[in-house]
């Protein structure tokens, strides 16, 4: 059947799609599987539109026209929406009120299909659309037609697609102004900037990465610098405002959203396209809806595969549901990927990413600090920043290249309060302090120094170091807090001091000596104050998650809290998941490693809800004797935490140039697949 026949029989006679997302046939008018709830919308972002789509087409952005047809008959049998942009934008406003289950279309990139394809089926259906437009390609097009070389401006428009993700998108060409003008007339189509040059990558780091041009700070390799903050706002915002200024021209409206390519945006950008006069911003992101009252930035769902309207449905009721899922996390230490010659780094690199590739882990706590000797005293980290030296600019490099070759979400493994400053005299200002004999008050000297968090310069400086770890990389997936955030029983005294604070206010303490839960309490802020100070360049497109590392012996002692101002409870009420050290050689105090890991499950599923929060993190090395622990034991120890509910699991440390622990162990305890494929030997 041709489209034409096909739109005919779909439009006119009533055909339809009456099977819901679990499989089951329905008739018409019987309420839909999915229900989006009130004051919220879905968007699903789109792409090129053909009729000769394969089950392994060469664009797998793509759907069919046959499949798109089938998704809008759908969603007109099933009680879905589709609503425009206005009506998101007057919803936000109080102005008007979304329908049930709203859903927003949207197709990217301009290509012509949007013409020839899709408004065919919006004017069948009577359903409105967004469409982004990345201005510059089609001025490059309209250039090309204009000179007399039809293919020119085209070819030059499909060049830059490549020249980020090395995918050729819209074969058939793009969408020309005239046909834009057409389906605008029509009074179904909006139109929204996909900006004017920035779908494309820009070097990221002095090892080569290109990262999405709007996201990142170019790395300038000839002065050997990034971007500073001026260049960088100057660069986006004269953009933004060239594509409005040439939708505007040839529309004759100023464009009121921009969609992001790759979705890559962050709360930085959106300010931006604010001041630029756009009212909406959307990215990409499976991870949740859009309360239409409450958000700038909106996330769309990727339409892949060619899927039908059940897989769509489908897709959707994922994204409905924010379960955590079972983790699997190795803790990577970037002293051992670390080497004074580039060459054998890009050599350590490559065996890592073929070691995490194969062991099929979810998750990646990456260390962002140094600390090679293992003093807990942090004077150097490995992103540029404005606090600490930097040993060697490298967690951007590992961490895009973990996240986009081995296919994992990578967390900064990161201090809270144990940085050693340059300067001698303000860390001594600043460090954990204990009361001292005489009355006054004193460093401590328990364990390694701290900064202490009751001091608002102590947060200004973390901050700054937090932020400029976002800055660099603003693709990572969360952070995973280290289990240097403790205090004593006798610490801080600091707070008996005039210039105390409570972490992240202006909150005088009054003088008075904490309590251990007050204690818990104040790390927990202070770790949220300067992780909030990540959020502006973090990308949207991904959920952000904080993890915290928290030592056994406080869930086995709850008196413990005293000791470490550490506890199950108020973690598992802060972060979205616990790293709960479950080290027998380190917590165990000579009970038997087997029975301490039981008795450890047990303390927790006591707390409800705290095993599908917490990670079971494993150690691999015996740090009192110095040696690797056996492969064998460590199977073991994985199986009996998972046999007794524990069905999250990390462990660490990795030698992953060593071997340890070995793969075949670490594989069969940790993957939930199976039929490993072993990384290639050097």
């Amino acid at each position: 059947m041709d489209r034409r026949t096909f739109l005919k029989a779909t439009a006119a006679t009533g055909a339809t799609v009456l099977m819901g997302a679990d499989g089951s046939l329905r008739k018409p008018g019987v309420p839909w599987t999915v229900r989006i709830p009130p004051g919220e919308f879905v968007a699903l972002c789109l792409h090129d539109v053909r009729e000769d789509v394969t089950p392994k087409d060469r664009d797998p952005y793509a759907i069919s026209t046959r499949r798109l047809a089938a998704c809008f008959d759908w969603m007109r049998h099933n009680g879905w929406h589709p609503v425009s942009l206005a009506q998101v934008l007057q919803a936000r406003a109080g102005s008007g009120v979304l329908p049930a289950n709203a859903i927003l279309l949207t197709w990217d990139d301009g290509l012509a299909s949007a013409y020839t394809e899709v408004f065919p089926l919006l004017k069948a259906f009577g359903y409105p659309g967004l469409f982004a437009l990345e201005t510059g390609w089609l001025a490059r097009v309209a250039k090309g037609l204009a000179s007399g070389y039809q293919d020119e401006g085209a070819a030059q428009a499909k060049a830059d697609t490549v020249r980020y993700d090395g995918r050729a998108r819209g074969a058939d060409g793009f969408l020309s102004w005239e046909h834009a003008r057409d389906m605008l007339a029509s009074g179904l189509a909006t139109f929204a900037s996909h900006t004017d040059d920035l779908h494309h990558g820009l070097l990221a780091n002095p090892q080569g990465n290109v990262e999405p041009a709007a996201l990142i700070r170019e790395y300038f390799p000839k002065p050997g610098r990034y971007e500073t903050e001026p260049e960088y706002t100057r660069r986006i915002s004269s953009d933004l405002a060239r594509s409005a200024a040439l939708i505007q021209k040839e529309l004759g409206v100023r464009p009121l959203a921009v969609v992001w390519p790759y979705g890559a945006v962050n709360p930085e950008m959106t300010a931006l396209a604010r001041q630029a006069g756009y009212q909406a911003s959307f990215s990409l992101s499976d991870w949740r809806l859009n309360p239409v009252m409450t958000q700038e930035t909106y996330g769309r769902l990727l339409v892949m595969g060619d899927p039908g309207p059940v897989a769509i449905e489908a897709q959707v009721g994922r994204s409905l549901r924010s379960e955590p899922g079972l983790e699997r996390a190795v803790q990577v230490d970037m002293d051992y990927l670390y080497d004074a010659s580039p060459a054998r780094v890009n050599d350590n690199l490559g065996r890592l990413l073929d070691r995490i590739q194969a062991l099929q882990v979810r998750t990646v706590y990456l260390q962002a600090f140094a600390d090679p000797k293992g003093t807990g005293a942090i004077r150097q980290v490995y992103f540029p920043n404005p606090v600490l030296p930097m040993r060697a600019d490298l967690f951007n490099r590992v961490a895009w290249q973990l996240r986009t070759r081995a296919n994992v979400r990578v967390f900064a493994w990161m201090p809270l309060l144990a940085f050693q400053l340059p300067d001698q005299a303000l860390q001594a200002r600043l460090a954990v302090k204990v009361q001292a004999p005489g009355g006054g008050i004193a460093p401590s000297r328990e364990t390694y120094p701290r900064l202490s968090p009751f001091l608002p310069q102590s947060l200004e400086r973390v901050g700054d170091l937090y932020a400029a770890l976002a800055r660099n990389q603003p693709d990572i997936h969360g952070v995973l807090i280290h289990d240097d955030a403790t205090l004593g029983a006798d610490e801080d005294a600091t707070v008996l001091g005039p210039d105390a604070r409570w972490p992240g206010t202006s909150k005088p303490l009054g003088g008075t000596r904490l309590s251990p839960r007050q204690k818990t309490e104040a790390l927990i802020a202070f770790g949220q104050a300067v992780t909030d100070r990540m959020r502006p360049f973090l990308n949207l497109n991904q959920r952000f998650e904080c993890v915290r590392n928290l030592y056994a012996r406080v869930v086995l002692d709850p008196a413990a809290e005293g000791r470490f101002a550490q506890a199950l409870g108020p973690f598992l009420a802060s972060y979205h998941r616990v790293v709960l050290m479950a080290m027998p050689y380190l917590d165990g105090t000579g009970e038997d490693p087997d029975a301490w890991l039981e008795r450890l499950v047990r303390t927790v599923a006591r707390t409800p809800g705290a095993l599908e929060k917490v990670v079971f993190e494993l150690q691999t090395r015996d740090w009192r004797t110095g040696t690797w622990i056996p492969g064998a034991t460590l199977e073991r120890w994985m199986k009996r935490v998972v046999e007794r509910g524990g069905t999250s699991l990390a462990y660490y440390p990795d030698d992953f140039l060593g071997d340890h622990p070995p793969f075949s162990a670490a594989f069969a305890g940790m993957s939930l697949r199976q039929d490993p494929v072993p990384p290639a030997k050097p």
